[in-house]
This record gives C-alpha cells, sequence and structure tokens, in this order.
C-alpha cells in the first residue's frame, strides 16, 4: 500500500498492513532495500493507527463530558 492509500486506510485495514509488515520482517529473507521499505510501511501504518486511535479517544471524551465541561469516568461494559 502507498503512503497515500495509508493515509486514507480506516484502522483495519492500516493495522493488517502493519502486522503484514511485521511478519515479512520477522521472517528474514528479505533483501536490504526491500526490507527498509516494508519497515518503512510499517512504521507509517503504526503511525496512522495511532492517529486514529487518538481521534477515537478525543472523541470517547468528549462523550463523556458534562454539562459543565466536567469529565466522568465509567466503566467501559463489554456486553
Amino acid at each position: 500500500m502507498t503512503a497515500k492509500k495509508t493515509e486514507k486506510a480506516n484502522f483495519e485495514t492500516a493495522l493488517r498492513e502493519l502486522e503484514e509488515a511485521v511478519e515479512k520482517l520477522e521472517k528474514g529473507d528479505l533483501p536490504l532495500e526491500e526490507a527498509m521499505a516494508c519497515f518503512e510501511r510499517g512504521v507509517k501504518s503504526a503511525a496512522h493507527c495511532q492517529s486514529l486511535l487518538k481521534n477515537v479517544e478525543s472523541r470517547v471524551e468528549l462523550l463523556l463530558k458534562d454539562r459543565e465541561g466536567d469529565l466522568h469516568r465509567e466503566p467501559f461494559d463489554s456486553e
């Protein structure tokens, strides 16, 4: 995936790309140039995932603020 596509990718796509990069690098059979390119794609995918997660975190915080702007912690109910 190119850098522009990574920037537009949803979280699942970016995470899958990161996992694929890690798998390829762990095998250790890539030539140096390919390994570096794979590493760069993985770093970009990881940064994109982190950015998306921070965005979601800030949106959740906004949803948990009361009318006075105070944040209230509530337990996450996974059900």
